[in-house]
């Protein structure tokens, strides 16, 4: 009714608008480049609703280095994004507004997720939400339910003219490289889709694909980042809550994964055997660790002060666990307060854990068990960031007199 009604003073009606919007929150788009790719910052304040949307109904990832959401510019529509969260927040996309960034943005023979999604036949749909069926009966983590999904409606899309039974090695091959070569697309996101064709064509078509005659690229092993211990110290130090500092020093004390501890209840703590248990963690597996008795001298006052009902750490309802964003906000917040600059995750502290139980001399088979890794090959990558391994290498140089 208010939009209905005639104001003489425009100036009025004006400050009216301005006033109504102000009562959302802002969401700002930003023109950037991340990991060498153009991209679309999305800048606001810590809001739950944005946070979801942007997770469940679009292509954002968080960054730890740029710290913020972020859509690569190949896979942005600003229609598709104002239709998600207008009605969540005021966009000011002023940045955006550079003519070259828009015709990048809008040009027809980009990569569009929306686009190709809408080109999924109905026939691919039924059968991509029964894949998704036997995903969930078999205990498929959702994130590797929502990443196989997404790239089959990707792939299906793509080939719409196609029935799925008709789908060649050939056809995956000019995918490759008529789409995802072609967008500059990782080589992650190549892998992940030929290992849910793979899986797909087992599930619907009891049929094997021959990946093997299919180029992949290797995969990348990047050395983990490690926090030193003066950077630990400052870093815990820095948090003052208790709780927020419990459970990271959880994290480090056992070389948690971040599901990990999300999902570790009070039950799971048995401090007359001095065990705690790490139950359905990566690969299904349980595996229990020692008690660190440093560790023991502080969750007791913290349990005394919190006094939670089912998890180690929870969240603002009683009885339910910290949610992974609300992990993450304080982390990103206690990096700041710290002066610590480089870009770590949540997941360093794992990381730390391992390296520094090395450098202690403890043996690589133990500290496999303690991580809960399949292969003792992903627990090796720790030799080389040790420091005490690496300065105990005589260097040849040092030999030479000059």
């Amino acid at each position: 009714m208010l939009l209905n009604i005639s104001f003489p003073n425009f100036t009025f009606v004006n400050h009216l608008n301005i006033v109504f919007l102000n009562l959302k929150p802002k969401i700002k788009l930003i023109s950037g480049v991340h990991h060498g790719q153009d991209i679309v910052k999305v800048v606001f304040d810590h809001n739950r609703k944005i946070m979801e949307l942007l997770k469940e109904q679009t292509t954002a990832r968080f960054s730890t280095s740029l710290g913020c959401w972020y859509i690569n510019k190949d896979e942005f529509i600003l229609g598709d994004f104002f239709t998600v969260m207008k009605p969540a927040a005021y966009i000011d996309y002023s940045e955006l507004k550079n003519k070259s960034v828009q015709k990048h943005i809008y040009s027809k023979g980009k990569y569009k997720t929306s686009y190709l999604k809408k080109q999924l036949p109905q026939r691919s749909r039924v059968q991509i939400r029964n894949f998704q069926s036997w995903m969930q009966q078999l205990r498929f983590s959702d994130n590797t339910i929502k990443t196989y999904s997404h790239q089959l409606q990707l792939f299906f899309g793509y080939y719409s003219d196609k029935k799925p039974e008709e789908i060649t090695l050939s056809d995956i091959e000019v995918f490759n490289i008529d789409f995802i070569l072609k967008n500059r697309l990782s080589s992650t996101f190549q892998n992940q889709t030929i290992s849910a064709l793979k899986k797909f064509y087992e599930n619907q078509y009891n049929r094997n694909l021959d990946i093997e005659n299919i180029l992949r690229p290797r995969k990348s092993r990047t050395l983990p980042k490690v926090m030193n211990k003066k950077e630990l110290k400052f870093f815990f130090s820095s948090i003052r809550n208790v709780k927020h500092r419990m459970a990271f020093e959880t994290i480090y004390a056992y070389g948690l994964r971040r599901s990990e501890l999300l999902n570790l209840k009070l039950q799971d703590i048995d401090t007359r055997r001095g065990m705690i248990s790490v139950i359905n963690s990566k690969g299904k597996k349980d595996r229990a660790l020692p008690i660190s008795r440093r560790w023991l001298e502080k969750v007791k006052p913290y349990y005394r002060a919190y006094r939670p009902r089912v998890y180690l750490i929870e969240g603002q309802y009683p009885g339910k666990s910290i949610s992974a964003a609300s992990l993450q906000k304080v982390f990103e917040r206690a990096l700041i307060t710290s002066h610590i600059t480089r870009p770590y995750t949540i997941h360093c502290l794992r990381h730390s854990f391992a390296t520094h139980l090395l450098e202690n001399g403890t043996d690589l088979r133990y500290i496999q068990e303690l991580l809960g890794h399949k292969s003792s090959r992903t627990t090796e990558i720790y030799t080389h960031v040790s420091n005490e391994s690496l300065r105990n290498i005589k260097n040849p140089f040092d030999d030479m007199e000059l």
